[in-house]
């Protein structure tokens, strides 16, 4: 008789999870960082509030983003107006445009990565899908397995409402499904829209002001799967590790409550600190077993939360400057998209060693560290090995 040790064993897989291809998408609607304070303030109807424009014209200038994506046009604003009302009760036309749109977006991404894994999409065996923009049943994991043409029999998991840490999260995630579902090929989807959060400017809402100075559109996906077939895949990154902690004493910094009115966000000044005053913790957790204490020595694919946010990891933790280039990078040129953020890091880093040609996808280094973080304050810690890269 065969033992259930030998069963559980066969059941799996023999290496760590390693990520087989990515995608990305964003909406056709750009929106240029420098246009977007008069924009903004017209749509809405509020170019009377002088001051709270030159404000806001502030912050999208020390913003250091050059450019965002967003679903909602001019034409569909002037459709629906309490879209552009402060606290306008709204939800309902949110999750009309939402619920159709979000899985839509997620697809796009999803075809993409797929058409670079090259393989067919029969063999998608689990489905991760997250996104805090529209709340359905079922969900948005259903919608896009419709949309893909996914096999019914396909294993789904849907993450709502998480946050900005979530696309660590649905990593992790599909680390453990890979590892421990011998053969499987897990689809990641993040998929965010800020049609949720969208509304008109108020001066007794600042949180909700700078949301509207960085957040945007966009989704990603990946394939993610233990040992790849090397005669027909091509693996990125492997995942060696991951976690999740709180930060001490960080409730409240970030969170998000739907409302009426959509989700509502709130954000505090504290959060640059207490996130760069907490990454240490982490890094000595995922790397000390590996003997690494030299943090530069790593490749860095960090959420692109902010500004404030980035130059204060860098500077707590020593980093060079070119360190976060990739986090910078995805944040000049889309914005904060919450979950789907870290996801477009590693695309841009490993695009980044293709044009350089790097002999890695992690810039020439073996090792690296991908870090999500968002409301809780949660941190989402994954340890990354890099693979060669063929030039």
């Amino acid at each position: 008789m065969v033992s259930v040790e030998e069963i559980r064993k066969a059941q799996r897989a023999d290496g760590p999870a390693t990520i087989l291809a990515i995608g990305t998408a964003t909406p056709p609607n750009c929106m240029y960082q420098v246009d977007y304070p008069v924009y903004y303030f017209r749509v809405t109807k509020s170019e009377h509030m002088t001051e709270l424009k030159e404000k806001f014209r502030q912050i999208c200038e020390k913003s250091m983003i050059e450019k965002r994506y967003s679903h909602l046009t001019e034409d569909i604003l002037k459709e629906n107006p309490n879209l552009c009302e402060y606290m306008v009760p709204s939800l309902d036309t949110r999750q009309d445009i939402l619920v159709s749109e979000v899985p839509k977006l997620g697809k796009e991404a999803a075809v993409k990565a797929i058409k670079e894994w090259g393989q067919p999409k029969s063999k998608i065996t689990h489905l991760i899908m997250c996104t805090c923009s529209g709340v359905d049943m079922p969900g948005a994991d259903y919608q896009l397995t419709k949309l893909l043409g996914l096999s019914p029999s396909v294993c789904r998991y849907m993450i709502y409402n998480q946050g900005c840490f979530a696309g660590g999260t649905a990593l992790r995630l599909a680390k453990d499904l890979a590892e421990n579902n011998r053969g499987s090929r897990v689809l990641v989807v993040c998929s965010e829209m800020f049609a949720i959060c969208f509304n008109g400017p108020t001066e007794l809402d600042m949180a909700s002001l700078v949301g509207h100075a960085i957040f945007g559109d966009g989704a990603a996906a990946l394939i993610v799967g233990s040992d790849p077939d090397l005669s027909i895949e091509r693996p990125l990154f492997q995942m060696v590790w991951a976690a999740q902690t709180l930060i001490p004493d960080s409730e409240g910094a970030i969170g998000g409550q739907l409302r009426e009115v959509g989700l509502t966000i709130q954000l505090t000044k504290d959060i640059p600190v207490l996130v760069s005053d907490n990454i240490k913790m982490a890094l000595e957790e995922a790397f000390s077993p590996l003997g690494i204490t030299d943090y530069n020595t790593l490749f860095w694919a960090v959420h692109p939360g902010g500004r404030a946010i980035l130059d204060q990891i860098e500077a707590k933790v020593g980093l060079k400057e070119e360190k976060l280039n990739a986090s910078r990078n995805v944040l000049s040129e889309f914005g904060n998209m919450s979950s789907a953020s870290v996801l477009f890091v590693l695309d841009e880093m490993r695009n980044k060693s293709l044009r350089d040609r790097a002999t890695t996808t992690g810039e020439g280094l073996d090792w690296g560290v991908l870090f999500g973080f968002g409301a809780g304050l949660t941190v989402e810690t994954i340890v990354l090995h890099s693979m060669p890269l063929g030039n």
